[in-house]
């Protein structure tokens, strides 16, 4: 490989797959004028420098919807590469403790059950987190 090739940037995404007491996940909208605008996404972002993946979810949660979650166990982590960006998710189960979630950073977010997760559009990289999900169960 020459010198003069680099590879896309790298990003370390920590992301929480939300539990509610009624066993229902939250999901949230991009923004449609956003890269991937439109699909859905299970929440999260990117972790900065000196956070545990832990802190970085549980920082981005409240950014993004202004509550208070538990950040659980490891669920999965998944290495995808799209054309311009190459992530690395890392993936929590956690659980609503406060609040209730509002999108300050998205479109539209929604309660949903685990079964009803194929009705949504979400991005490639995702698809391996609803399988991942619901080969747990």
């Amino acid at each position: 490989m020459s010198a003069t090739t680099s590879s896309p940037p790298h990003k370390i995404i920590g992301v929480a797959v939300i539990w509610n007491e009624h066993e229902q996940i939250l999901i949230d909208r991009r923004r449609p004028e956003g890269v991937m605008g439109g699909l859905w996404e299970f929440p999260g972002g990117k972790i900065e420098p000196g956070e545990t993946i832990e802190e970085c979810i549980q920082r981005e949660i409240q950014e993004e919807l202004a509550i208070e979650i538990e950040v659980g166990k490891h669920l999965i982590t998944i290495d995808h590469t799209y054309t311009h960006l190459r992530v690395t998710l890392t993936v929590h189960h956690c659980r609503l403790i406060a609040g209730v979630p509002q999108p300050l950073e998205c479109e539209e977010i929604c309660w949903v059950h685990l079964d009803d997760l194929e009705n949504f559009a979400f991005p490639q990289a995702n698809s391996q987190i609803i399988a991942a999900l619901k080969q747990q169960r």
